[in-house]
């Protein structure tokens, strides 16, 4: 039996570290969860009480207000939709005046590069440390326990919190400054958006020339035409959920492209291939699912 370690170096079963969690969405809440069942403290503050639900099980204490939550724990973690969702914590919701000097926030959401760095800068100035963590997998890494997570932010606070992203992630790479772990992010989206229109546009094809899809699918996984997103369609994406994944994939194209641009560089080309492949999502998980009509 391997003995777990906390972040404090004190060997044993009981918790170590205090982490806060807020936005128990759906990928939130199996990495919320993953951080309770281990050696960790879990403490949590949700907008909608009903939130709670999905990590029901899990050994957790809840915060009334987030400024009580961040004045609880010693790093804390945030899964939100958008870098927005920050700015509202940070301007109407006291996060700052509840945490203490030598806290980590890592924001696990996807958002702009430059944004962070202001979010960053916003934290150091009361002695609180930042990392921009996104994470790569969706819902189904996240309950598997199999997330890439893109780090951007100091060394040395990024290793005091790598056994914390430990639990939840088959990987984690540490980027560079504040603001690397969501170029990173973001780069890794262009290339998932890119493939998903080579596999709409192949998938197109395939159906006028009435080839079995599923057996293409299956043949397509071990050999030199395979994708992750080519694989997802339908399993990990399924028609229900495509319209949803679909807003949020042009969302993330335009992050890609602002931030691109920020920084001198054209994204036009990989921009536009990008949005195209996120328009073409509903339509390829249709075709996937026998369905091609999109009904």
């Amino acid at each position: 039996m391997t003995e777990r370690i906390g972040l404090d170096g004190h060997p044993g079963g009981r918790p170590t570290t205090a982490v806060g969690f807020i936005g128990l969405g759906d990928q939130g809440a199996p990495m919320a969860r993953a951080v309770g069942e281990s050696d960790h403290d879990l403490h949590v503050w949700a907008r909608r009480p009903e939130s709670l639900a999905a990590i029901e099980g899990t050994p957790y204490t809840v915060a009334g207000t987030v400024a009580e939550l961040a004045a609880r724990v010693d790093v804390l973690l945030l899964c939100l939709r958008d870098d927005s969702d920050i700015a509202d914590l940070l301007d109407h919701r006291q996060l700052l005046d509840g945490l203490r000097p030598g806290t980590v926030v890592v924001n696990h959401g996807t958002g702009d590069p430059t944004e962070n760095v202001a979010f960053g800068e916003r934290f150091a100035a009361r002695g609180v440390a930042y990392l921009d963590a996104p994470v790569s997998g969706g819902g189904p890494g996240a309950r598997a326990r199999t997330l890439t997570t893109f780090v951007g932010g100091d060394r040395a606070v990024y290793d005091r919190c790598a056994p914390i992203f430990d639990t939840f992630s088959r990987l984690v790479v540490h980027m560079g400054p504040v603001g690397t772990g969501q170029l990173t992010k973001l780069l890794n989206n262009s290339m998932t958006m890119s493939n998903l229109k080579n596999a709409a546009d192949m998938l197109r094809i395939a159906e006028k020339l009435d080839v079995d899809v599923p057996a293409l699918i299956t043949a397509l996984s071990v050999s030199s035409g395979a994708s992750f997103m080519l694989g997802a369609l339908n399993t990990e994406i399924t028609p229900d959920l495509a319209p949803h994944l679909q807003t949020l994939m042009r969302k993330d194209i335009e992050h890609f492209a602002d931030a691109v641009r920020a920084r001198g560089v054209d994204p036009s080309e990989l921009r536009d291939r990008g949005l195209a492949g996120a328009d073409s999502l509903v339509e390829a998980v249709a075709i996937v699912a026998g369905r091609a009509d999109g009904s």
